[in-house]
């Protein structure tokens, strides 16, 4: 659902289809908006509300230099949640839906489901933060998996998707940096997953220790400096550290260099200025254990994850997940002797991969 950094050699066409079709709908929904955050602005009244009851009445939000001293204020009850939620180690998986996202047999369902018929992951649900956009998606979650945050922006309506570089599409993946800043701030790791993703095995497993960011690529080299990689921030994990807040600081401020930028193409400029700068260790996933749609690994032996990334439309996103998720459960029913013979393999994404002009 991520858009996407250009990597390596910006400009070619196979970062330009990543950019242009990573990038549009899933990062849409990527995170909740509360606001302009622009450095200099006043940022606008919302309301806030979250768990199964409390609600909390309008507030006005600080402009960005009193963040923090008003950050409790912004995200209320998110101190006394996270702890609920996270694992022995402080990391809470996040995910993001709105009313569109989150109807029956959507992409929550879909998401949620991967879990359970995952190989030994079903116990990770205990450790998703669903955030909701609007009510009706907020009464949805509640209905299927208990850790809801409902995030009510009453200015726009985001039941539906955004349109693609629009001011509120803007809005929205900017305020998931403060969102994801403060969780830091409080002292825990998370791992932002969009929900066009099937999960199948434990990724943690291939989240390197030392990084402070560990991110998804669209298209992987191994033989490619690592952030020459296309990155894709559908899918990262970052753990709370003084560098990692800086980073994200630092990605905020960058904000008002690019001005009319998404946070992707922010990033992808300012990613070896994050490095040098501050020191950041980032580090890219392969492809063959986080696959997607853009760069397409069918090897079931040793996948974590399948993105619906270099897709358009919500319908073919589903679509084409759900026959992921056929295939996956017909792979977990074989024997392990049927499954060394390697004729086992899922089939393509086929109308995703119409929709920009590929075929299998």
């Amino acid at each position: 659902m991520g858009g996407v950094w250009f990597g390596g050699k910006e400009g070619t066409s196979s970062n330009v289809v990543s950019f242009l079709l990573g990038a549009a709908l899933p990062t849409a929904l990527l995170f909740f908006v509360l606001a302009s955050d622009r450095l200099g602005e006043g940022l606008s009244i919302i309301s806030l509300s979250w768990g199964s009851n409390g609600t909390v009445p309008p507030v006005g939000l600080a402009q960005e230099g009193n963040i923090t001293q008003d950050q409790e204020v912004r995200f209320p009850g998110l101190a006394e949640l996270l702890p609920k939620v996270a694992m022995e180690d402080r990391t809470v998986i996040l995910t993001s839906v709105n009313k569109a996202w989150a109807q029956p047999g959507s992409l929550l369902d879909l998401h949620l489901e991967s879990y359970r018929n995952g190989k030994d992951i079903e116990h990770l649900l205990n450790h998703v933060l669903v955030v909701t956009l609007d009510h009706d998606g907020f009464t949805r979650c509640r209905a299927v998996h208990p850790h809801c945050y409902l995030l009510e922006v009453q200015s726009a309506n985001l039941s539906s998707a955004n349109r693609f570089m629009t001011k509120e599409y803007l809005e929205l993946v900017w305020t998931k940096i403060s969102f994801q800043q403060r969780i830091l701030e409080l002292g825990y790791n998370f791992l932002f997953t969009d929900t066009d993703i099937l999960w199948f095995r434990n990724p943690f497993r291939h989240i390197t220790v030392y990084a402070d960011m560990s991110c998804s690529t669209d298209y992987f080299k191994a033989e490619s400096a690592p952030l020459d990689n296309t990155l894709n921030t559908g899918f990262y994990h970052m753990k709370s550290s003084n560098r990692s807040i800086e980073m994200i600081k630092y990605w905020r401020a960058a904000r008002a260099r690019f001005p009319g930028n998404n946070d992707q193409e922010v990033f992808s400029k300012i990613k070896n200025e994050l490095v040098s700068e501050l020191q950041a260790r980032i580090e890219p996933l392969e492809t063959v254990y986080f696959s997607g749609f853009c760069e397409y690994h069918n090897n079931l032996d040793k996948v974590c994850t399948m993105h619906a990334n270099c897709c358009i439309g919500l319908e073919n996103k589903v679509h084409d997940l759900k026959d992921i998720a056929t295939y996956w459960k017909n792979y977990t029913n074989l024997t392990p002797e049927e499954r060394k013979m390697g004729s086992f393999k899922w089939t393509s994404p086929a109308r995703c991969w119409k929709t920009i002009g590929w075929h299998a």
